[in-house]
């Protein structure tokens, strides 16, 4: 671990982003954040987050369930 990572809890995050905790949860098992668990709690790295978000908000993801066809 880098002295210098932020990590946060999934809650902090959600408030964080704006990202539902469920769908960070998601992120986090598709490894599109970066995250630890620490004894019993998930926590995501800071600046892994913010990334993934700019990346996100800069291809036009829309947040949410897709339709289905």
């Amino acid at each position: 671990m880098e002295n210098n990572q932020e990590w946060l809890t999934v809650n902090e995050a959600a408030k964080l982003s704006g990202y539902n905790a469920d769908h960070l949860r998601e992120l986090i098992r598709e490894g599109k954040i970066k995250a630890r668990k620490f004894s019993i709690v998930w926590m995501v790295d800071r600046e892994s987050l913010l990334a993934y978000k700019a990346k996100a908000q800069a291809s036009g993801e829309k947040r949410g369930r897709k339709p289905q066809n």
